[in-house]
């Protein structure tokens, strides 16, 4: 950012004034952003991209330039000339940076007057949504907005100024090409000129980054528009911006150690903030464990706990049955919940959520010395005095504390108990809410060692975890066929405050392994060749051990805003629903463009 502008509408911005301009001739230029006129005095607020300037015009000044602001209306756009002078004593803003100081008027001059706008340009200007994207170029004109775009420009720059640095190559990758089979549903691009066929908008880069890899590119990175036909929800859009990157002869500690390299430069570039690197690694398993989740928030603590071994021989019927039925017992320990005043609703409410993700109940435990047994509970007389004393000590539970805890097949309970875990964190308030710049807002790591398929039992086969080009662990290879749901894959990912930031993996860079996992995904090798021939057949000429990591760029742009939204921080982005409530897209188009490309539209038959 630079305080001065050198042209004929202006010497500096508006923002950038402080108290050591006193005395100097200035020219501004921006808008109207309030007028006041205090009954022979008008007072402006000048606004441009780095903030606001008060302008104070007097009818007993120089020029015209009281008559002209008398005319002034909001998001008037305005050149201003005058001098910079100190505020009287008592009236200095110490909200605004320019607080200090105001322009005193000599001349003003319109040079574009303003509608009444349909949102009023103001931080703090409770604004709906949709009038906000409605007329997105007044709703960018806040300050801030121009803070969140100042936000993600810094971050994109300090990316590319990193990957410059260490040798990388911003190479770009076609955006018309073709369908592939896993993924999203892509978005199809009908061909004029071969009628009947179509080009796929790409959903990343990821074929086309490790043929840079074949081709001895060694080093590449991009940040690039990528495209998804997918359902909506916060942290989606269908056209999105990604941080791909993809290098040569690394192994996973080699893609850590360039990537933490990046974050840090990126925290230090958004807000100040030194990371601590190495980022902490947690294993696939444990995270599911510890917080049933593969993206756990570590900003605090009621890691869940296993509690088979206290209640395999409980009077507990329902969670002996689970038990014996291969599944587990997992508790959360939440201390001094009596001392909070909560009661039965509370109660209710996390049970709910554990139903929603598919636990048949919730089970809850309150130790209270002053009842019978020693327990406060609807299952106070199935539990025997040891029961009580083993599952004390295996929660560390006081008096007074709670013990909450889920029983069914080992990843339902993770599943359940971990979204249990989040919804006690909104209720106890357990996340900290820190400044930006404090350190310890943001708590970043690694979780490593995924598995490379899963089952999906309503199609009854393997999908894979991350895509079909992430490697297995080499140990694990022999198990592909005969075991593939305990092989590791080669697969990491950044979590963030519980968001997933970023994900990558060693890629396959063996014709023969790549068709062995695709055998055992369901690509049968007619389909592979139709498919993935081109990009196999690049495999064949001698591929170097390689691998990468993607970031969302939105998603990590509106966590460092404080935003959970990626709308928030996209300049121009769709609705909930994937429509440009600004353009009118997506629209109908002429007959004309559709009997061009062979196409016609079938009328909806509901």
């Amino acid at each position: 950012m630079s305080g001065t502008r050198p042209g004929p509408y202006r010497t500096d911005m508006c923002g950038s004034l402080t108290a050591a301009d006193a005395g100097r001739e200035v020219r501004l230029a921006g808008w109207v952003h309030r007028r006041r006129d205090m009954g022979g005095v008008v007072f402006l607020d000048l606004r441009d991209r780095e903030g606001l300037v008060q302008v104070v015009a007097r009818p007993d000044g120089v020029g015209a330039a009281y008559e002209v602001a008398r005319r002034l209306r909001g998001e008037f756009v305005v050149t201003v000339s005058g001098t910079v002078s100190l505020r009287p004593a008592g009236t200095v803003n110490p909200n605004l940076n320019t607080g200090e100081v105001e322009v005193v008027a000599e001349s003003i001059e319109i040079l574009a007057e303003a509608a009444v706008p349909p949102l009023q340009i103001d931080e703090h200007a409770g604004v709906g949504e949709e009038t906000r994207l409605r007329y997105r170029y007044l709703d960018l004109r806040r300050p801030e907005m121009q803070a969140i775009l100042w936000l993600r420009h810094r971050v994109i720059s300090a990316i590319r100024a990193h990957y410059d640095a260490e040798g990388f190559i911003d190479v770009e990758t076609p955006m018309l090409t073709k369908s592939t089979p896993e993924g999203a549903r892509d978005f199809l691009v009908p061909s004029r000129l071969e009628p009947g066929r179509f080009f796929a908008l790409p959903q990343s880069p990821q074929l086309f980054k490790q043929l840079l890899m074949v081709a001895g590119t060694d080093r590449y990175y991009q940040i690039v528009r990528c495209f998804r036909d997918e359902d909506p929800r916060a942290d989606r859009q269908p056209d999105f911006t990604q941080l791909d990157v993809e290098m040569s002869f690394v192994d996973e500690e080699g893609v850590r150690v360039v990537t933490e390299t990046m974050l840090a430069a990126v925290f230090q570039a958004a807000h100040g903030v030194t990371l601590s690197l190495p980022l902490p690694q947690l294993a696939y398993d444990d995270a599911m464990e510890c917080y049933g989740t593969d993206k756990p928030d570590l900003r605090f603590g009621l890691e869940m706990i296993d509690l088979g071994l206290v209640f395999a021989t409980s009077g507990v019927q329902v969670f002996r049955r689970a038990l014996d039925a291969g599944g587990a017992a997992k508790g959360l320990l939440v201390p001094g919940w009596a001392a909070r005043g909560f009661g039965r609703k509370e109660l209710d409410e996390l049970t709910k959520v554990a139903r929603a993700y598919g636990a048949g109940g919730l089970a809850w435990i309150v130790f209270d010395a002053a009842a019978e047994g020693g327990v406060s509970s609807p299952l106070a007389k199935f539990l025997s005095p040891e029961d009580v004393e083993a599952l004390a000590k295996a929660t560390g539970a006081g008096d007074g504390d709670l013990v909450l805890v889920v029983s069914d097949r080992r990843a339902v309970a993770n599943r359940a108990l971990g979204e249990v875990r989040l919804a006690l964190a909104d209720l106890l308030s357990l996340r900290p809410a820190l400044e930006p710049s404090d350190p310890a807002a943001w708590k970043l790591l690694w979780v490593t060692d995924m598995p490379l398929v899963e089952w999906n039992e309503t199609e009854r086969r393997w999908d894979p975890v991350h895509h079909p080009f992430t490697a297995p662990r080499p140990e694990d290879e022999a198990l592909l066929e005969s075991d593939p749901g305990s092989v590791k894959a080669r697969a990491y990912d950044v979590v963030m405050n519980g968001w997933e930031l970023g994900g990558g993996s060693i890629r396959i860079h063996r014709p023969d392994l790549q068709r062995r996992v695709f055998s055992l995904i369901g690509i049968d090798d007619e389909r592979a060749e139709q498919r993935f021939g081109w990009f196999v057949k690049a495999l064949d000429y001698g591929a170097p051990p390689h691998g990468g990591i993607a970031f969302g760029i939105d998603r990590m742009v509106a966590l460092l805003a404080g935003k959970d939204n990626i709308r928030d921080v996209i300049a121009f982005p769709k609705t909930s629903s994937f429509t440009d409530l600004l353009t009118g897209a997506p629209d109908a188009v002429d007959e004309s463009q559709l009997k061009e490309l062979h196409l016609r539209v079938v009328p909806d038959p509901s």
